[in-house]
């Protein structure tokens, strides 16, 4: 298993997220997740949003094509980003 999976021209990603961080940052693997650190708090969907607007400078998106799957209220999440224009240096992301 990994933390990414192809969907036609979408990147499935599980994340675990850490909220309050001293940076936003990419921060490796976390079990089978990418470890996602944010410098949004977790209060009032913020830190969500925050990942949103993360990811979708990384991929090269608009925030509209970042789309949460699962995980609204956990720190484990699932996140699906259409037609991502660029991949960031991730460890072992790359694609099909």
């Amino acid at each position: 298993m990994s933390f990414y999976r192809w969907d036609g021209e979408d990147l499935i990603l599980d994340c675990h997220l850490q909220p309050k961080a001293s940076k936003d940052e990419f921060a490796g693997l976390h079990g089978e997740r990418l470890k996602i650190r944010l410098t949004a708090p977790p209060v009032d969907g913020k830190a969500n949003a925050h990942l949103q607007a993360f990811l979708a400078k990384a991929f090269g998106v608009a925030k509209s094509q970042v789309s949460l799957e699962s995980g609204e209220l956990n720190r484990q999440k699932r996140l699906r980003i259409r037609a991502p224009q660029n991949l960031p240096p991730i460890p072992g992301l790359q694609r099909p």
